[in-house]
């Protein structure tokens, strides 16, 4: 019956383990649909449980929470339009107290507790910053069609065994390809830590780490021939976009709120998708989390639901409205909420990271050496350098590397600001750059340099974080520091991600690992991989760099910075400074007097800067 109208019920799971359990209690199995929505994405299964057709889908592999079950929910009511109830059956983490002796593989399901609809929500996240909890909003309640049939079926098991177990024994007698997964565990292994012992190693089982020590273990007697087994609890259940796994918190909730159970796709659809929520308990929420009793949780749960449908009346679910008329436009409204919600949230927790990151490496910022430049700069200083053929075929890709050098004083970190200025308009790749300064101890050494690139490259996207997220990691989160040569390698790779980078890299001759940072541009220079990055770097013309850096980059791509230019540079600032610079704008000087000066400082100067001499100077006339 591939029909979509002929369905009136949905059956929604998270988890495959939860799907399989879910379609074992069809009572016939139909063929796939024909078609879907254009947009479905949903793998269904259809099928018959009593006189209803259900549809059955799961969410996707590896995608969890409130986000993806409000999609999953929008695309199932879509194809299948003539949905009236729906149900949320799965695993969850259990809230024992004194009031609720809750077990693994106890059923837990949503009903009506106080101002609470069944469901809750709850932020996680504060319970971090404030040690408070931010409910987030109040969740309608399952259908009274539903509720009526959980009081119904209540009833019922008061008087008589549920049979649960035996109904999930049932099912794995015919199938033995699931006994394995599926079947209950030893009870021995059904154990609960006291609330303050936490698991510490994650990647170990508890059986290694956990020993069973009765100071640990809260003791529970064992259940008796009268007491159900599996258990079935009615209250509330408590949905986050997280995993609980504290079990201070999760007693704090059940202490507060009545929570017996926690999981983490309702909220994305009491509101749009109104259901009951069923859940088998798998663990107590708690850091002795494992995977044991997911199976078998499963299993009960889906029985349970299947007996809650066998009290419904089929003409009853006829007379419900159709959820997708219940809900209407709000539906697509509700999900773009819903996705802007998660996308804050990856951001916000993106950005903390992005601090740790920061802290962890403390990278040099060369943005104050640049802003510094800028202020010396006059506005069409070193616009020669770009005319020059050797820096256009750098800029064009021909060529990867340039060495500019000259005297100090002949205002190289001034042409480096206008170089960054022009890529930064004309370079549509990545920009990296760096200052040298005797001035700082934090930015001379080549430890230093590589820690300011690696964090330009983090702050530019997730396909560069990846990286350096995952180094952080690796060094313990931060609690001990990478080596140069680890931060170099790291580099190369995130090298690796851009298409087309330039470096600029401003005076290498201030720097006091200088052997190390010659290695580290020969190892650029010959890493055929990183053919895309152009590097360009300035420093005095000191030895070291004449006996390695041609051999290296070749004579060709180096540079001794223009003097004439420089000269032109340096007469137009001074005409600024006699004609528009304070102290001249009163005192108005003759054109004769000012080309006397003019060509008396700009043959004197012979490329040499030192612009605040040439300041002083000018000052000094104007006083």
């Amino acid at each position: 019956m591939s029909d979509p109208q002929a369905y009136t019920i949905g059956w929604i799971s998270a988890l495959a383990t939860e799907f399989v359990a879910a379609q074992q209690f069809l009572d016939e199995r139909y063929n796939p649909p024909e078609s879907v929505g254009q947009h479905d994405n949903n793998f269904y299964v259809l099928g018959r449980i009593g006189r209803h057709n259900v549809v059955m889908a799961t969410l996707p592999e590896g995608e969890y929470g409130t986000t993806t079950a409000a999609t999953v929910a929008k695309d199932m009511l879509r194809s299948f339009p003539n949905v009236r109830i729906g149900l949320m059956v799965g695993i969850g983490g259990g809230a024992p107290t004194a009031a609720h002796d809750i077990r693994l593989g106890d059923i837990v399901v949503s009903t009506r507790d106080g101002s609470y609809g069944g469901v809750f929500q709850y932020d996680f996240g504060k319970t971090i910053q404030d040690q408070t909890f931010h409910y987030k909003q109040h969740l309608n309640q399952p259908p009274q069609l539903l509720l009526t049939a959980v009081s119904g079926l209540k009833a019922q098991y008061m008087g008589d065994n549920h049979e649960l177990d035996s109904k999930v024994r049932q099912v794995l007698e015919r199938k033995p390809k699931l006994r394995r997964k599926f079947s209950q565990p030893p009870l021995s292994s059904d154990k609960l830590y006291r609330s303050d012992f936490v698991h510490r190693n994650s990647l170990q089982p508890c059986s290694e780490v956990c020993i069973d020590d009765p100071d640990r273990l809260v003791v529970r007697p064992e259940r008796g021939e009268e007491d159900d087994n599996p258990a079935i609890h009615y209250g509330l259940i408590a949905t986050a976009n997280q995993l609980m796994k504290d079990a201070l918190i999760r007693d704090k909730l059940a202490a507060e709120k009545g929570v017996l159970c926690f999981e983490m796709e309702a909220a994305g659809l009491m509101n749009h998708f109104p259901c009951l929520v069923v859940r088998g308990i798998c663990d107590y929420a708690d850091s002795h989390k494992n995977k044991e009793w997911q199976g078998y949780a499963a299993m009960t749960a889906s029985a349970y639901a299947k007996e809650l449908l066998k009290q419904i009346s089929p003409n009853k679910v006829e007379a419900e409205n159709r959820i997708l008329e219940t809900i209407g436009s709000a539906l697509s409204e509700i999900e773009k909420t819903t996705m802007a919600t998660q996308v804050t949230v990856v951001q916000m927790g993106s950005q903390l990271l992005c601090d740790k990151i920061k802290s962890w490496l403390c990278p040099p910022d060369p943005s104050t050496n640049i802003n510094h430049a800028k202020k010396l700069r006059h506005k069409g200083t070193g616009a020669w350098l770009l005319k020059k053929t050797f820096f256009q075929s750098w800029h064009s890709g021909s060529n990867r590397h340039i060495w500019l050098h000259g005297l100090a004083g002949c205002g190289k970190t001034v042409l480096s600001a206008t170089i960054l200025d022009h890529l930064a308009e004309t370079h549509d790749g990545l920009l990296l750059r760096f200052y040298f300064d005797f001035s700082d101890g934090r930015k001379q050494k080549l430890s230093g340099m590589l820690r300011s690139l690696a964090f330009q490259m983090y702050e530019r996207g997730p396909v560069f974080r990846r990286h350096l997220d995952a180094l952080f990691h690796y060094h313990r989160d931060g609690q001990d520091q990478p080596s140069t040569e680890t931060l170099s390698e790291i580099i190369r790779k995130m090298l690796m991600e851009e298409k087309s980078v330039c470096v600029v890299l401003d005076a290498l001759d201030e720097s006091t690992t200088r052997d190390q940072l010659l290695r580290w541009i020969q190892d650029i220079a010959s890493d055929l991989e990183l053919h895309h990055v152009r590097l360009l770097y300035t420093s005095r013309p000191e030895s070291d760099f004449h006996q390695s850096l041609p051999d290296c980059i070749g004579q060709e791509n180096c540079i001794s910075i223009d003097r004439q230019a420089l000269n032109e540079d340096i007469r137009a600032y001074v005409v600024w400074q006699l004609t528009e610079g304070e102290g001249f704008k009163k005192r108005k000087l003759s054109e004769d007097l000012v080309e006397l000066i003019e060509n008396k400082v700009g043959k004197g100067s012979d490329g040499m800067w030192v612009s605040t001499q040439v300041t002083t100077l000018l000052h000094q006339m104007a006083a």
